[in-house]
């Protein structure tokens, strides 16, 4: 259920992003999720590839800088009201969502929740004990 996600500084400047994805490209790295933050003069992009630690290696080796993170990761139904229930779930045990980002594959029909708490341990068991389907890092 637990998932590492890489987070990137980067620049908010012309080209950056089609760099960071360029360097994923030449290794080979497929990107499965992603999402930026940004503010006037910087982002954080937070990505979740097919092969982190390889990722971080080729990012570093590039000048990049990026930490890992520990996310929740779960899977719901591609249909109405599977999102709530559990965003219901987790309000009701008093767990407060940081951030939170999705992704699908075309043609499936589940979608993998990503999120980010504060007790990884708390919420992996509590989504756990009510049948809530993980999410398995490849």
């Amino acid at each position: 259920m637990k998932v590492k996600q890489i987070a990137v500084f980067l620049e908010n400047r012309k080209g950056r992003l089609c760099d960071f994805a360029k360097i994923l490209h030449e290794a080979n790295i497929n990107i499965k999720g992603m999402y930026i933050a940004d503010t006037t003069d910087y982002g954080i992009l937070r990505v979740i590839t097919n092969d982190n630690d390889k990722a971080m290696k080729v990012l570093k080796e590039n000048g990049f800088n990026t930490t890992v993170t520990e996310l929740i990761g779960f899977k719901v139904a591609d249909k109405p009201g599977e999102m709530h229930k559990v965003l219901k779930l987790l309000n009701d045990s008093n767990v407060d969502i940081s951030y939170l980002y999705s992704y699908s594959e075309l043609g499936s029909n589940q979608a993998a929740i990503l999120i980010k708490v504060e007790d990884n341990d708390f919420v992996s068991k509590l989504l756990l004990s009510n049948n809530v389907e993980p999410f398995i890092e490849n």
